[in-house]
């Protein structure tokens, strides 16, 4: 006689349903030596909403006839989850986050916000998920769906993927120190400024503006990427380095 699925919250709730053989007018059904919710019964099947309770405990049936030969069910307790990292990363989705905590060995859904995603669990402690797409830039909050319930409390931030626009100069010396503004969007998380892959000391203005110094570079356009927690931006060709007289 087999029981689907065989756990289920401490809190109860949980649809179960039993198969078996001569089930009509089930009477009653024992999660322990508590009383089930009897919801549908067929002559092969019967279906319950499960007590609350703990551990491992029988659940048997009762009908006219007699009570069947128990069942195990596992009552399995809520989630808690303790951290999660990283905790940011681009709208567009896309990143493996890693959330550590205890009771993660059912999870079956993870939500950030509204958007639900399918975790891979590596062990009770321990689960990996590929971040959704957001609906917008800004933080959501994160839950874990298991067999034992749902739990919250903690957040992930949707970061917008930055754009730059042409730089203010755009050309400078090749011994370096040019006062340069980028403008864009979403460079409010700025990491590093780059000019032809040399990194270059930076200051965040606000979320529309990055000022930069040149570092030294040989005469020519050089590639200007601008890297925040949402991904990175190139202005390809974006800055020109002059050499100085000769004579």
């Amino acid at each position: 006689m087999p029981i689907s699925p065989n756990q289920g919250s401490t809190g109860g709730g949980t649809t179960v349903t039993i198969t078996g053989t001569n089930l009509t007018g089930a009477t009653a059904v024992r999660f322990g030596t508590k009383l089930a919710t009897i919801t549908a019964n067929t002559p092969t099947s019967v279906t319950v909403t499960s007590p609350s309770g703990a551990g491992t405990v029988p659940v048997t049936v009762t009908t006219p006839g007699g009570t069947s030969n128990p069942l195990s069910f596992f009552y399995v307790g809520a989630p808690f989850k303790s951290s999660l990292s990283p905790v940011s990363g681009v709208t567009a989705g896309g990143d493996i986050v890693t959330i550590n905590g205890t009771g993660l060995s059912t999870a079956t859904l993870v939500s950030f916000g509204a958007v639900t995603a399918v975790p891979t669990v590596v062990s009770d402690s321990q689960l990996t998920v590929t971040v959704p797409a957001g609906v917008a830039a800004g933080p959501v909050g994160v839950s874990v769906t298991t067999a034992g319930g749902t739990n919250n409390g903690l957040s992930y931030t949707y970061v917008d993927a930055p754009t730059t626009d042409t730089l203010v100069p755009a050309s400078g010396p090749t011994s370096g120190g040019t006062a340069v503004t980028i403008p864009g969007t979403g460079l409010t998380t700025t990491q590093s400024v780059t000019f032809g892959g040399v990194p270059a000391p930076f200051s965040v203005i606000n979320d529309s503006t990055v000022s930069a110094v040149t570092p030294p570079g040989a005469a020519g356009a050089v590639d200007v990427v601008v890297t925040t927690s949402g991904g990175a931006s190139t202005e390809v060709g974006g800055f020109t380095y002059t050499a100085g007289p000769g004579i």
